[in-house]
């Protein structure tokens, strides 16, 4: 199935809502991401006013180009803004997609949103969409992304050596995981079983 990057997609389960990103996100967006901390391993910042201004118009113009479909990860309990994540490198004709460019506010690193997120951009690859594949990858420098990859059931299927510039001019080694359509039932029985889907 094709992606309409012109859709107004909204997912939420029991804990998070994910709607389409936008600049007008700016203020709230201040509250979580003006924290160095976050951006540590990136590929770029967003942790002061202008270069939180450049990633909002950056991710604007990669969705309407057609390369990008970025999310605000909203907390359901509070209606609070608390990060942000995207679907990118999406194929329709080989039924596969990544996800990625996520961060959350310090404050909300460990609670389980970002797995409640990741259950909703899976279920919706997998079972929406109908894709066999979905990538995730990061920093090999970033050992909790990579745990926390592999505690949601994705298999770590090696390092791209000096994949992917990023900040500062530093050139990053990149691991990549992936979840395949046939692994997804036991996934949900498990690992995202506490999530309602329905919201």
């Amino acid at each position: 199935m094709s992606f309409d990057f012109n859709q107004h997609l909204v997912l939420q389960n029991s804990l998070v809502r994910l709607r389409p990103l936008e600049t007008t996100d700016f203020e709230p967006l201040k509250a979580v991401a003006f924290d160095p901390a976050i951006w540590q391993f990136t590929i770029t910042r967003a942790d002061d006013a202008v270069s939180l201004a450049a990633y909002l118009a950056a991710a604007m113009h990669e969705r309407q180009a057609g390369k990008r479909y970025p999310f605000a990860i909203v907390e359901r309990a509070t209606g609070k803004l608390v990060g942000s994540t995207s679907y990118y490198s999406i194929v329709p004709e080989d039924q596969r997609l990544s996800i990625g460019y996520t961060w959350l506010g310090t404050a909300f690193q460990r609670t389980g949103l970002n797995r409640a997120a990741k259950h909703l951009l899976l279920s919706y690859a997998f079972e929406t969409l109908q894709y066999e594949r979905v990538e995730l990858e990061t920093d090999s420098r970033n050992l909790k992304s990579q745990q926390a990859m592999r505690r949601m059931g994705a298999t770590e299927e090696g390092t791209l050596r000096r994949h992917r510039l990023t900040q500062g001019g530093y050139r990053r080694d990149t691991v990549i995981f992936s979840i395949i359509r046939p692994e997804w039932d036991a996934l949900q029985q498990s690992v995202f079983k506490e999530y309602d889907a329905r919201g």
